[in-house]
């Protein structure tokens, strides 16, 4: 269907009527929440009140649907402010500017927020409504500086609302996406704190020769070693910009690895040409399969593990090379650089007052504890297929999240 006025562009089935445009002071009466004053004074407060306080990070750390509360307000406080002990649409107005949210708990609203009261319209859609139109609220503020929504300017706004039931429908559609998005962020988050965990008690902690868990049929010590006595560390021969190229050989640059291990795609590739390449890494050598590098600069620490043949060359002394071929199983040194141990020497060796880097010499004294080649095969391949649960589920979520908008989008007038 194609949009036109007072029609959305997607639309349940059995639904024709145009959409009535309204104020939002029409559909309910808008009220600003209240605070008592000074508001770090502890009698408003009680650990033992039954009644939550809302605040701004509450609205931010539980995407707008608040179940829980963890400060709260006093029965001297609760004169002060207005308390909903049921479910009601709320908006911010201050800080987090624009974003609803509803409350399904016993709720003490402060000053930062507005309610809508007795409203004419189902709540879940008015709730996606705003949800869809906060981005717009930015043209009320004056160029440059914070936006300042305030009673009136959300009173005056006009709406295109449906009939009652065609609320519901939509308001049901996106409850029950926004429901599985909350599912897949619960796995998502919930495999991140395991894989920490286990980062903690699968290497060894300083003083320790064997890990807190360990595979069964594995006794023997791991065996603590400086990587420097074990391969050569060092980085490769710097490429100037004048060999830079539209295509090629691609070179990574130590944001580019920062980007990977954040899942991102860099902004810009770089590349140098086929007879640079050869140039270049016949001075420094090839990158192979089972090599590491690591950011020296910037963000440092940050491991990137070489997995396939190939052709890569990287930019200058800001990536530091661990030359591992198979000396160590790839995947046990990668989670080896991102458990706390190491990352804790990279942050002490980088120096305090400076600006923090992680040398070839850092490199060379790094310390990592090592196990039979077997039980490090068996380490690596349990986080990396923890890793690769994760990423499935952070791709499921960013698929949904589009959905979602898109639907935003298309569903609304």
């Amino acid at each position: 269907m194609k949009k036109k006025e007072n029609i959305p562009e997607i639309r349940f089935s059995g639904f024709t009527d145009l959409w009535e445009q309204r104020k939002l002071s029409e559909v309910a009466d808008i009220v600003r929440g209240a605070s008592p004053r000074p508001i770090k004074d502890p009698k408003w407060f009680d650990t033992k009140s039954n009644i939550g306080w809302l605040r701004i990070s509450d609205v931010t750390n539980q995407e707008g649907r608040i179940h829980f509360l963890e400060q709260r307000i006093s029965a001297i406080g609760q004169e002060k402010t207005r308390v909903l002990i049921t479910p009601h649409l709320l908006l911010s107005i201050a800080a987090t500017v624009g974003k609803p949210l509803i409350n399904y708990v016993p709720t003490g609203v402060h000053d930062g927020f507005l309610i809508f009261m007795n409203p004419i319209f189902e709540k879940e859609f008015m709730f996606q409504w705003l949800e869809m139109f906060r981005p717009n609220w930015s043209k009320y503020g004056q160029p440059g500086s914070q936006v300042n929504l305030n009673s009136e300017l959300v009173k005056n706004k006009k709406i295109e609302l449906p009939g009652n039931s065609e609320q519901i429908k939509i308001g049901n559609c996106f409850e029950k996406l926004d429901n599985l998005i909350t599912l897949h962020q619960r796995k998502y988050d919930k495999l991140k704190l395991v894989k920490k965990s286990l980062l903690e008690k699968m290497f060894p902690k300083n003083g320790e020769t064997v890990p807190a868990i360990r595979f069964k049929g594995f006794t023997d010590t791991w065996e603590q070693r400086k990587l420097g006595d074990l391969m050569n560390v060092g980085s490769v021969k710097r490429i100037h910009q004048s060999d830079w190229t539209d295509s090629g050989i691609r070179f990574l640059r130590a944001r580019d690895i920062v980007c990977a291990a954040k899942g991102e795609e860099p902004s810009d590739y770089l590349f140098i040409s086929e007879e640079k390449y050869q140039k270049y890494s016949s001075l420094s050598g090839k990158v192979q399969v089972g090599d590491l590098l690591v950011t020296g600069v910037g963000t440092i620490g940050i491991p990137l593990l070489i997995k396939t043949n190939t052709r890569i060359y990287f930019k200058d002394g800001n990536i530091i090379w661990f030359k591992n071929g198979n000396i160590i199983n790839g995947e046990f040194l990668y989670y080896s650089f991102i458990g706390y141990r190491i990352q804790t020497f990279i942050k002490e060796s980088a120096g305090i007052g400076t600006v923090g880097t992680y040398t070839i010499d850092s490199g060379k004294r790094t310390i990592i504890s090592v196990p039979s080649f077997g039980e490090q095969e068996q380490t690596g391949l349990l986080f990396k297929k923890l890793d690769n649960l994760i990423t499935l589920h952070q791709r499921e979520l960013e698929k949904l999240k589009k959905i979602k908008k898109s639907l935003l989008e298309k569903m609304f007038v």
